[in-house]
């Protein structure tokens, strides 16, 4: 299996597109930390974005994106020295769609946001940087700019489910743009994201998640990636931060709760699936890396009042 294909799965990532913004002359535009990961791409024009926490404005040419990973305040103007205005007014004045700052249309930008599931900052937002910026020019790009141009499409001619098929295009944008940053190299990385950078380490991984019950070894996992068992640990342990089977241990934590959250299988079964032979061999290692049993998780993700939880009594 893909590593990054698991963790999306795992993470369930949905988009949420928002008013469009046309804007022209001087003009700035102040937002509050957003929610989730908040994108926007510049179709038209060009503007600058400046971060709250990043000490110089990044420029946005025609065909850019980039995802605000982190929940800071960010500004969008045309240039500096321009008092900016708060988001809040002028989108809430926005008609058909499309909110407008300052004075013509020579900018045009589309925007949302990504959410995720409930373990998405230390999965995968812990390890990018607070702003993932894709230049459109590049041929790297081109997928990605394909994706904006088809929810242009949908959002401006509105045939029957153009949000629903918008929304799954930006997904679309958000997994190519996740794959240009990763095709930036180690530097541009943390995290087990950054072991994807490593073709032995990466292989590694993939055996790992193509079979997560296994009871793996660091020589079987360094034979998938061609290198010595010393070799892989080595380089495991310098890009992902954790030894080979520590984060085993912890993926098959990350698949065990994921059962936990969603489904109603019992903890033998669900510590069967995830490679522990038994169910308090599954529960030592849940607890000692949640801080928390699998009954007591289980048990928080319950809905309220459900039957059928009750028929099970806590953990069943």
């Amino acid at each position: 299996m893909d590593p990054l294909q698991d963790v999306l799965a795992l993470l369930e990532p949905q988009s949420h597109l928002s008013t469009s913004l046309v804007a022209g002359g001087q003009w700035a535009v102040r937002f509050d930390a957003p929610s989730g990961v908040k994108f926007n791409a510049v179709r038209r024009g060009s503007c600058l974005l400046e971060v709250e926490g990043i000490d110089e404005p990044i420029s946005l040419a025609e065909g850019d994106c980039y995802l605000l990973t982190r929940p800071r305040r960010f500004t969008l103007r045309s240039g500096p020295g321009v008092e900016p205005v708060d988001a809040g007014p002028v989108f809430a004045r926005a008609e058909d769609g499309v909110a407008r700052a300052g004075d013509g249309d020579d900018v045009f930008l589309i925007g949302g946001r990504f959410s995720f599931g409930p373990r998405a900052q230390e999965l995968l937002l812990d390890a990018l940087p607070p702003i993932v910026h894709v230049p459109g020019g590049t041929p790297q790009a081109r997928i990605v700019r394909w994706a904006l141009t088809a929810i242009d499409d949908e959002l401006l001619h509105r045939p029957v489910a153009s949000m629903l098929v918008a929304e799954h295009l930006a997904v679309v944008m958000l997994v190519h743009v996740l794959r240009l940053h990763l095709a930036r190299g180690p530097r541009a990385l943390s995290g087990w994201l950054s072991g994807l950078a490593d073709p032995a380490v990466a292989a590694a991984l993939t055996a790992m998640h193509g079979d997560p019950a296994r009871s793996w070894t660091v020589a079987e996992l360094a034979r998938s990636g061609a290198v010595s068992r010393s070799t892989l640990a080595a380089r495991f342990k310098d890009t992902v931060g954790q030894a080979p089977l520590e984060y085993l241990t912890r993926w098959r934590i990350e698949l065990a709760a994921r059962h936990l959250r969603q489904g109603t299988a019992t903890l033998a079964a669900i510590a069967h699936a995830v490679g522990y032979g038994s169910e308090s061999a599954l529960s030592v290692a849940f607890k000692r890396i949640t801080g928390t049993s699998p009954r007591d998780y289980r048990r928080q993700w319950a809905p309220a009042g459900d039957p059928e939880q009750k028929r099970r009594g806590p953990g069943r």
